[in-house]
């Protein structure tokens, strides 16, 4: 059921707009891929390419180790789940899945078989004989996923699967996806613009910005190794605060962060830190900073702080280390693990701003 997608210098114009530009990637066996971007990056055209609803004009789509650049979306054998559901309003939910089935021509008995087996899979097997117009959202999107693995795809295509529902439901989606994922190990290429979903649902994310890859890694790798300003300012959110290189460090004025080694002196630099990455320091603390807002978030808070040389930062703090402070207070701050990149040359030297996802 597993199968690797290869893509190779995958491009897709439209009049003079290129919306998917030399995308080149694995999706592995068995493992979840998740193709993250802001709207516009192309990443649903480039999964409706893989699925055969688009024609790229140049690149190359292997499913399983078969070339399916310019196959019909029948013989791709790929399972399909759009954000709205796309369920056939007048069928049951027990024909809504076994649709794909019967136009396939199986066996009644077989069909039925498999169908009563996906809908025990995704605890729905009760709902069997209920119109979709009778579920809710969430119980719609697991109907949607069962009809598309019950053909027994090589590969499951997922775009924006939970964009349609609320927090919650997305939240309990994601989780129990993921458990099916476990069972079933089909390769999964999931499209989203939550950087969240795909942090927690993936084995790998390919980040897409303006119809490229920015950076292609593990979670842990996109997240915690930015390989570009985009990158560290859309997955998860960063401070940015931006200055001159001086000696491998990048000077902001009142104070300087390291991580610039691989920047030449004089050159204007962009340096990111995390929210999480503000910590709270002893007195001796390299920069010190006013609590100007305190925001609870339960068990830390966010503060906004404004530091002696005129920037503002924004941190994220466990309540058990401000110790009491709050809004006024002055104190010492640790700015940890910047990653610095070169800058646009109409950056402003020492100024500052926080990127985070959209």
């Amino acid at each position: 059921m597993a199968g690797s997608i290869e893509i190779q210098g995958l491009t897709k114009t439209f009049g003079t707009f290129r919306a998917v530009d030399d995308v080149s990637f694995v999706a592995q066996d068995g493992k979840v891929t998740a193709l993250l971007g802001p709207s516009g990056s192309g990443k649903s055209t480039a999964l409706r390419m893989i699925a055969g609803l688009e024609r790229p004009d140049s690149g190359r789509i292997t499913i399983a180790g078969e070339d399916q650049t310019t196959t019909s979306v029948q013989e791709r054998r790929v399972g399909f789940v759009f954000q709205h559901y796309a369920l056939f309003r007048h069928m049951t939910v027990l024909q809504n899945v076994e649709f794909g089935l019967r136009v396939r021509k199986h066996d009644k008995d077989r069909r039925r078989a498999r169908v009563m087996e996906l809908l025990e899979l995704v605890h729905m097997a009760p709902f069997a004989n209920r119109y979709p117009d009778q579920l809710s959202g969430g119980q719609r999107q697991r109907i949607a996923l069962a009809r598309a693995l019950a053909p027994r795809p090589k590969v499951l295509l997922l775009d924006e699967p939970f964009g349609a529902l609320d927090a919650k439901v997305r939240r309990d989606l994601r989780q129990w996806l993921d458990e099916l994922h476990r069972e079933i190990g089909v390769t999964s290429l999931l499209v989203t613009h939550d950087q969240e979903e795909a942090l927690e649902l993936a084995n790998q994310i390919v980040v897409m910005h303006e119809g490229k890859v920015e950076q292609v890694g593990s979670p842990s790798e996109v997240y915690d190794h930015p390989a570009t300003p985009f990158v560290a300012g859309f997955v998860g959110s960063s401070n940015v605060l931006r200055g001159q290189v001086r000696g491998g460090e990048v000077h902001l004025g009142s104070f300087a962060l390291p991580g610039a080694d691989h920047l030449a002196d004089g050159t204007s630099a962009a340096a990111f830190v995390r929210p999480h990455d503000v910590r709270v320091a002893g007195e001796d603390g390299d920069v010190k900073a006013v609590i100007e807002r305190v925001a609870s978030l339960g068990w830390l808070s966010r503060l906004t702080l404004r530091l002696d040389s005129g920037e503002v930062l924004v941190a994220h703090v466990p309540n058990e280390d401000l110790h009491g402070r709050t809004e006024g207070d002055r104190i010492a701050v640790d700015l940890r693990n910047p990653k610095a990149f070169l800058a646009p040359e109409h950056d402003t030297k020492g100024s500052t701003d926080v990127a985070a996802s959209a």
